[in-house]
């Protein structure tokens, strides 16, 4: 019966001894495993900062966008407004033309009936002298 014991407390030890190396074991697998979800986690933090700076740019770059758009249609309009003035002037340059030319053959016709004139009094004041 004694050696039974014995039999039965180095069995007992020896089971032990083996259970402890694995609770070792799995303590270690489990301190690892924490380490790595611990780095799981800080990539995770570093993930979440980078997509909130990415919806960051994004969201000046589309106030940038609409801004430049805006400026477009503001330089679109200023430039219909342009030519708008610019065939104004055109219109008025011609209307000018035109009255310029106006001017003209009434000046031309007025130094045609100035000449007349002059050669209708010349004629009176000579028919007047000779008479």
């Amino acid at each position: 019966m004694a050696s039974e014991v014995k039999s039965l407390a180095t069995q007992t030890a020896k089971a032990t001894e083996e259970i402890g190396a694995q609770i070792a074991a799995i303590q270690g697998e489990t301190e690892e495993a924490v380490s790595a979800i611990r780095e799981i986690g800080t990539s995770i933090t570093e993930i979440s900062e980078t997509a909130t700076a990415i919806a960051s740019a994004v969201e000046e770059q589309g106030a940038a966008t609409r801004e430049i758009a805006e400026n477009v249609q503001q330089a679109a309009s200023g430039t219909q407004d342009v030519s708008s003035n610019i065939a104004e002037v055109s219109r008025g340059a011609q209307e000018a033309g035109s009255a310029s030319q106006e001017v003209l053959t009434a000046a031309e016709e007025l130094g045609v009936q100035s000449d007349e004139l002059q050669a209708t009094v010349s004629s009176f004041l000579d028919r007047v002298k000779a008479a």
